[in-house]
């Protein structure tokens, strides 16, 4: 494709792809330059044309010399726009989820049950982009908006035809998902996280809400789990943009949860839908993995689905990576669950989740992310104080700060907690003192493979860990 072809003009010089960091600048590339919480990229613009970038996609003030200036006010939604121009075509059918918890599960979901129902399906988020035969690891919940859009063009070069994908409120607020065609987005929930970057929770609500407002088709339907204290701004959102509104949950309208009654491994739901009685039979544990679900299942009914096939296909589906995930049973058979939880709301639905399975002690081994929001600390230190019998705070990923100092912010609202840094050894220490009629959950990492430690990725896999000293 010729660069008149994407920003008007003469046929102009090919374009070869697109980049946001001037060290990957390949030839007939167009640079994004943008202004970041770390570096200018407009500082780097000399070096992106010297090696050979074609156009500048930067603010109007910008000096670019020697290739030509896309200016935009917003140069990355512009750029955004130029690159799904340029990779396009993508899956006919995309969906999108944002939330602070849940995403994960709820595109997981939502990819197999499209599988379930003769689709070739994909999701892109935390795990990475999976398919029914494949997952490969990116490394962010959304990448740049580059590697977002060529993963999904190559999905439909791989005969891809549904797919969904994790919408984080970095990925909005930076324009890295524009572009794409979105038939349905979804809400799950709302609670403190990320304040490190949004400030405020107005602001991190705010970046959400674009998602509605702005990414998904005009003609596209919003799906909203209505049990939410903010679902209504988000309905509000919706409605405003005249997206057609299919609600989730015992408020909901379209899925409406009638009642939940759990069982050893799963639960059973009854669910109203289009005047009829369903009752689904869900493989998994927990209150928050039937509100994921049931959000999952409304995704592929917004998207084309049969309504009582969708609904029954829930019995059929498989559990996802380091969401609740049982992934030993001690010496003693109790049985050990990792979860992904690091916020306090997550870390209140993991341990609710695995209260009716405890029939004494719900154990806990837990800790906090440096370089990222102080304030939930002390708060999800209180949530293990209200919701386990025995708490072990650890390390999680302290990255620059001091792993001690962490510790510490999260103890303050634990102070009755046992402190082990060492994460292998406060999981062994659970897992050595848990009886047989005890429940213990490792969670914060979930599925991740690794600890980060100051600019360190150490191999690190709390369920691998948990096998290992329940053996």
């Amino acid at each position: 494709m010729r660069l008149g072809e994407l920003i008007g003009g003469e046929s102009g010089p090919e374009v070869t792809g697109f980049a946001i960091d001037h060290r990957k600048i390949a030839p007939g590339n167009i640079f994004g330059a943008f202004r970041g919480t770390r570096a200018n990229g407009e500082d780097f613009i000399p070096d992106a044309v010297r090696a050979g970038a074609v156009a500048v996609v930067a603010r109007p003030e910008a000096r670019v010399t020697g290739a030509a200036h896309v200016a935009d006010p917003e140069p990355r939604r512009a750029f955004a726009r130029l690159a799904a121009r340029y990779y396009a075509p993508f899956p006919t059918t995309v969906a999108a989820v944002t939330g602070t918890n849940g995403k994960t599960s709820t595109v997981e979901l939502a990819r197999q049950l499209w599988r379930l129902a003769g689709h070739r399906a994909a999701s892109i988020g935390t795990l990475g982009v999976t398919t029914a035969d494949d997952q490969v690891s990116t490394g962010l919940t959304t990448p740049d908006v580059a590697t977002f859009l060529m993963n999904m063009a190559g999905l439909r070069r791989e005969g891809i035809s549904h797919a969904a994908f994790e919408a984080s409120s970095h990925g909005l607020a930076q324009y890295r998902i524009e572009g794409l065609p979105v038939l349905a987005a979804a809400f799950t929930n709302l609670s403190r996280d990320h304040l490190d970057y949004h400030e405020t929770m107005e602001a991190y609500l705010a970046a959400k809400l674009r998602l509605f407002s702005e990414v998904v088709d005009s003609d596209g339907t919003a799906v909203i789990w209505a049990d939410d204290p903010v679902s209504s701004q988000v309905i509000d959102a919706a409605r405003a943009r005249g997206l057609k509104v299919m609600t989730v949950g015992e408020s909901g309208e379209a899925l409406r949860l009638a009642s939940r009654t759990t069982a050893l491994l799963g639960q059973t739901l009854q669910v109203e839908a289009d005047g009829r009685a369903h009752s689904v039979n869900l493989p998994l544990i927990g209150a928050y993995q039937a509100a994921n679900a049931l959000v999952a299942a409304a995704l592929v009914i917004a998207t084309g689905g049969d309504v009582a096939q969708t609904l029954g296909d829930l019995a059929r589906v498989q559990p996802v990576r380091g969401r609740l995930e049982r992934a030993a049973l001690t010496k003693t058979c109790a049985p050990v669950y990792v979860d992904y939880a690091h916020t306090p709301d997550g870390l209140k639905a993991a341990l609710e989740a695995l209260r009716p399975h405890a029939s004494e002690r719900l154990i806990l081994v837990f800790g906090a992310g440096g370089d990222r929001d102080k304030g939930k600390r002390p708060e999800m230190g209180r949530v293990a104080a209200d919701f386990a019998d025995r708490v072990i705070v650890t390390d999680d990923n302290p990255r620059t700060e001091d792993a001690a100092a962490i510790r510490a912010d999260v103890l303050a609202g634990v102070p009755d907690a046992v402190e082990i840094g060492g994460r292998r050894e406060a999981i062994a220490a659970a897992i050595a003192e848990a009886g047989a009629r005890d429940v213990v959950l490792i969670a914060g990492k979930g599925h991740e493979q690794g600890q980060i430690v100051g600019d360190r990725v150490l191999p690190f896999d709390d369920v691998t860990v948990a096998r290992e000293c329940a053996a």
